[in-house]
């Protein structure tokens, strides 16, 4: 078997980050949505056997919270079947499956960090879909690895960083939720997570992944408008107005309190995990030299 890994979900942030940061000697095959379907079963058997890789990495995902409230069947064939599908072929084609998960597994009641043995309890069809989907890997593929995360944001895609620097660039003022906890990950450092788990085969079942620290949706939006004047990438101060959730109504719950404990994860990684704001000020330099190119 060539020393080959396919990426689903190219596209998105936590793809492009993937690609971006893959092993120099490693034969990284980029699939984006146009390239595979992963609810199509024959379609995911299909392409394992073509290109029988050693690893795949499944960044694909139906990530439209609200939108999947109305559209549950369309989360569940992606976040349900999708990884059930992956699985079973990894599993016949005898390839190893690290699977990305979500903190939206959690109902937000804790007031300490999860662990990857805590009882989940999703609150909205997203939560549901994705566990679902957990559920599925484990059951077909004990030996693959789940990576939880929450709250990404990078360079590439639509994320909380990105639209603020907009909103910020445009208003003079914002109302960003207060009473909603977690912690900000940027994409590259899961990324690398991701690929030094790859390196460790021995390695199986849930992790943690996300930067350390925690903070608010407000604090994260104060901390974008510092970052981002000191960078160059806002020219004025915005005046930012915190709010409870309650103001801010969405069609999907989301956890009040969902920060992962990734105690477990820097001691079979081998890593160290990065405070949120040295990875937002490290996003931001990306994202200006990227905007310079």
């Amino acid at each position: 078997m060539q020393n080959k890994a396919i990426i689903t979900g190219a596209g998105g942030q936590l793809g492009q980050e993937l690609i971006r940061t893959a092993p120099g000697d490693l034969e990284c095959l980029q699939l984006y949505r146009a390239d595979l379907d992963i609810g199509d079963e024959r379609a995911v058997r299909a392409c394992l056997a073509q290109h029988k890789p050693h690893l795949v990495i499944n960044a694909a995902a139906y990530t439209a919270v609200d939108l999947a409230e109305s559209e549950p069947e369309q989360a569940q064939r992606i976040n349900a079947r999708g990884p059930a599908n992956l699985a079973t072929a990894c599993k016949e084609a005898g390839t190893r499956l690290l699977h990305v998960s979500t903190d939206f597994v959690f109902d937000g009641e804790s007031s300490t960090p999860y662990t990857p043995q805590t009882p989940t309890a999703p609150l909205g069809e997203y939560g549901r879909s994705k566990l679902a989907g957990e559920q599925a890997v484990q059951s077909i593929l004990p030996a693959a690895l789940i990576m939880r995360t929450g709250w990404v944001y990078s360079s590439f895609g639509s994320n909380f960083v990105k639209t603020m620097l907009q909103l910020m660039s445009e208003r003079e003022e914002l109302s960003v939720v207060a009473d909603q906890r977690g912690t900000p990950t940027w994409a590259n450092g899961l990324a690398k997570a991701l690929w030094s788990a790859a390196a460790k085969e021995q390695l199986s079942g849930v992790y943690h992944w996300s930067d350390e620290g925690e903070c608010s949706w407000y604090d994260f939006a104060l901390a974008i408008a510092q970052e981002g004047l000191e960078s160059g990438l806002l020219q004025r101060t915005v005046k930012i107005k915190p709010i409870p959730a309650t103001q801010y109504p969405t069609p999907a719950q989301r956890p009040t309190y969902s920060v992962l404990d990734k105690t477990e994860s820097w001691r079979d990684l081998e890593l160290q995990g990065v405070h949120w704001r040295t990875q937002l000020q490290n996003m931001l330099r990306d994202f200006k030299e990227l905007e310079n190119v």
